[in-house]
């Protein structure tokens, strides 16, 4: 019998070294190197598993066929939506969140409305198959189609695959998943990088759709190799507070669509339901204007989103006042207060600035910065914008107000949503405003904030 051979394998990338090292030497982060057993006569994963690949082709790039990817429904239009408008045959997607977001949830849901039009499996590697179809029941889901296994060795379940030609199967989740090549625990580095790398291989030869669950760390990330979200098609990510009643579903990578899509789901006592028009949710505002709040408009995808950005600007009692960001950059905000100080003459550095985003939505495009100066100056000067102002536009460091892409779709969305007034960069200005809008262009931020506050109460 072979010998046992030991490698070091780090936590966040995914590097392995012959060697116990403090530091890794390829991401430079400290004491992630961690010890992994490969057996010495390791049989490749075809000998394993009988099943094999066809040899590569070559060809050039001009007789490459160049018709669209062909795509099915998930029977959710904003999981297509997230998708880049449905599931691509082979395609493997990873699905992270924190516990508890709803990711078992949505794929079970998925998986009982796809199974009753073709072969689906789902694979569950930390419950029992009592617990799934306690939940199915619980939801008031179709089971009766749906095939389910618990089973954590991943030639086991290509094997099964394999006899069942399921056209969609989920695992869940990566972590729970080994393999008999490696004698490591699972959710190990080398585990997880393995087991993906062999189902990867299985749904691009067999074009199975491969829905992956992934655990995340405290910090918010993938919890294993980062190589992991270079292996697969699509990484998704659930957004929202467990205890809230809203989720948000974005992709940060897709090669099938684009990225930063994003799909709202409204989590009830029967499951996640779709909200068709989430700009509508979000801007569930008190009944009198207040200060310190504003509407801006963002754009998520392929469709602008209407959010309310709250300010509360108050003085501060410490050496070093507060700056404090949620759903927001916190570094754009140090950079705008210094811009407001700079060009508009108001000085900040005596106060504590809070700012939020309504909603627990994640707003990181800089036709933000126009709407938290708004917020923050309303706050500040304890003035009332109207409930029907929109605010939208970038702001440079030497206070000019830059256009911000798809300013005409922001404006028809919140006119059809009753807004009658905005404030935009002179560049997203229209040749004719939505009917019943006032649209005030600025250049400058002087010229922003003398057009906002002339409406203020």
């Amino acid at each position: 019998m072979a010998k046992a051979k030991r490698i070091f394998g780090c936590t966040d990338c995914g590097a392995t070294q012959p060697k116990w090292a403090g530091q890794c030497a390829d991401c430079g982060a400290w004491n992630t190197m961690v010890e992994t057993v490969v057996e010495g006569a390791a049989r490749s994963g075809s000998a394993r598993t009988g099943w094999t690949g066809e040899h590569a082709t070559l060809k050039t790039l001009a007789d490459v066929s160049v018709e669209e990817i062909p795509r099915f429904s998930t029977q959710s239009k904003e999981l297509d939506r997230v998708l880049g408008g449905g599931l691509v045959d082979g395609s493997v997607v990873l699905l992270g969140g924190d516990p508890g977001i709803g990711k078992s949830t949505i794929l079970l849901q998925t998986m009982c409305s796809l199974a009753q039009h073709i072969p689906a499996l789902y694979v569950t590697g930390e419950e029992s198959q009592q617990q799934v179809a306690m939940r199915g029941r619980r939801l008031e889901l179709p089971l009766d189609k749906l095939k389910v296994m618990t089973e954590t060795c991943v030639e086991s379940i290509i094997a099964v695959a394999q006899r069942e030609k399921p056209r969609v199967l989920v695992i869940d989740s990566i972590q729970t998943i080994y393999t008999e090549q490696l004698q490591s625990a699972p959710g190990g580095v080398a585990q997880v990088r393995e087991s993906t790398a062999l189902l990867v291989r299985f749904a691009k030869q067999t074009g199975t759709a491969i829905f992956l669950v992934g655990h995340v760390t405290k910090e918010g990330s993938l919890a294993g190799p980062r190589v992991l979200e270079h292996m697969v098609d699509t990484v998704l990510y659930f957004e929202g507070d467990a205890d809230g009643r809203l989720r948000m579903l974005r992709a940060v990578k897709n090669r099938f669509g684009a990225v930063n899509e994003l799909g709202v789901f409204g989590m009830t006592d029967r499951g996640l339901r779709e909200v068709s028009n989430p700009s509508a949710i979000f801007l569930n505002r008190a009944q009198s204007a207040v200060p310190g709040s504003v509407v801006m408009a963002s754009w998520e995808g392929s469709r602008p989103l209407l959010v309310e950005v709250q300010a509360l600007v108050d003085t501060s009692h410490l050496a070093n006042p507060r700056r404090v960001t949620l759903g927001l950059d916190h570094n754009r905000l140090a950079m705008l207060l210094a811009v407001l100080h700079r060009h508009g003459g108001i000085a900040s550095h005596d106060q504590d600035v809070f700012l939020n985003v309504v909603g627990g939505v994640k707003v990181l495009e800089t036709a933000s910065d126009l709407a938290l100066m708004a917020a923050i100056m309303s706050s500040l000067r304890n003035r009332a914008l109207p409930h029907d102002l929109l605010v939208f536009g970038e702001i440079g460091l030497s206070g000019e107000i830059r256009p911000v892409p798809s300013g005409q779709e922001r404006l028809r969305e919140a006119a059809k949503h009753g807004f009658r007034r905005a404030v935009v960069p002179k560049g997203n200005a229209p040749k004719q405003a939505p009917a019943g809008m006032q649209v005030v262009a600025v250049e400058r931020l002087e010229q922003a904030l003398d057009a906002l506050f002339e409406w203020a109460e």
